[in-house]
């Protein structure tokens, strides 16, 4: 039996199976699958899908179809990562510090307390070596990376008391995304990782006593003022958390070139627009807040400083015990390092200046 035989009778998911990838012509329609860790009601989120595969379908003339699915759909929230290393699914989009529970690098993909803003981790992808050492680093699971989104700078969420010093965090149990909770629970708060469609319930029973999400739009939503009045800035563990396009290795290596190439600049797009999203509907969000009655609070410095300290020792920690940690941190602080230099001369010194000023 010839290749296209193979192709023919067993379709892609059998042929990936088999451990092959088909040369798709594109000439016939291809269709594939994209989970999202988010549910629809997160029109920024789960709609940088919808704003991806919209534009793969564009850029195609329609002979690459991607449809688009929901957490839960097709696989849990946290599931996406197995789901697309496995091939079950050909595409996920997700937070990847969701996965820091398998391997704490994941983290490096998307955001750590005190880590690079939005703009210095995009540079850090596409300009420094932050794409080439993720992308060593998921071949391992078979996966290909692409960035698709950031938030931008995260609030630090809510809280059903005030927390003004840092005997307040004491036993606090918070939801905080991902890797934040190996540093936050070393001042003594109890991390959460449930995804963000069950914490309006999980805050409002009081199984959990504070939680963060991203920031006033999406919170708008999910109506988390409604039980916990006290909303802190900033979310220093989430200063640019980058989400990434994950695709199975096998399927995108049987791509033709041109395919290839539109997935990688849709998701370029992608990434665009939900910043764009969060950087115009935040302000708007957050003064609809406040006139609810939203009580908002700066973290207290010695939150910050003890925080950061705490951060410091679980790199160091890790960069002892974690080679592929060590290998892609290295890089990642040494590009935050000399970014910051620059950032702090021209880009913060114009903000803070700007800010100032009654336009």
């Amino acid at each position: 039996m010839d290749r296209r035989s193979i192709i023919k009778n067993a379709g892609l998911a059998g042929v990936l199976a088999a451990g092959m990838a088909p040369a798709v012509h594109a000439q016939s329609t291809l269709r594939w699958r994209v989970a999202s860790s988010f549910p629809k009601s997160l029109d920024t989120l789960f709609g940088t899908c919808d704003v991806f595969a919209k534009k793969v379908g564009e850029m195609s003339g329609g002979k690459f179809v991607i449809s688009t699915h929901a957490a839960g759909e097709l696989m849990p929230a946290f599931g996406v990562l197995d789901g697309v290393s496995n091939g079950t699914v050909e595409m996920a989009h997700t937070a990847p510090y969701y996965f820091f529970g398998k391997d704490p690098t994941y983290a490096l993909d998307c955001a750590v307390p005190f880590g690079l803003n939005s703009r210095q981790m995009t540079a850090w992808m596409y300009e420094g070596n932050g794409l080439k050492l993720t992308r060593e680093f998921y071949a391992n699971v078979g996966i290909v990376n692409f960035p698709m989104g950031n938030t931008g700078v995260q609030m630090g969420g809510w809280f059903r008391k005030e927390i003004k010093s840092l005997k307040d965090l004491k036993g606090l149990k918070f939801r905080c995304g991902g890797f934040a909770g190996k540093v936050l629970e070393r001042l003594g708060v109890v991390p959460s990782n449930i995804p963000g469609g069950e914490i309006y319930q999980a805050l409002e029973k009081g199984t959990i006593d504070a939680a963060e999400w991203v920031g006033p739009y999406d919170d708008l939503k999910l109506g988390f003022n409604k039980v916990a009045p006290h909303y802190y800035y900033p979310g220093f563990w989430e200063a640019g958390p980058q989400l990434s396009l994950y695709v199975n290795q096998k399927a995108f290596e049987g791509l033709p070139n041109e395919y290839k190439a539109i997935v990688e600049s849709a998701a370029a797009f992608a990434h665009i627009d939900m910043q764009a999203k969060y950087d115009a509907r935040n302000m708007p969000a957050l003064k609809t807040l406040v006139g609810q009655g939203v009580k908002l609070h700066a973290f207290p410095k010695e939150i910050l400083t003890a925080s950061f300290k705490a951060a410091n020792d679980v790199y160091a920690q890790l960069n002892d015990t974690n080679p592929a940690w060590k290998k892609i941190y290295s890089d990642y602080s040494a590009f935050r390092k000399e970014s910051n230099l620059w950032f702090g001369l021209a880009e913060a010194s114009m903000d803070s200046f700007m800010q100032s000023q009654k336009l």
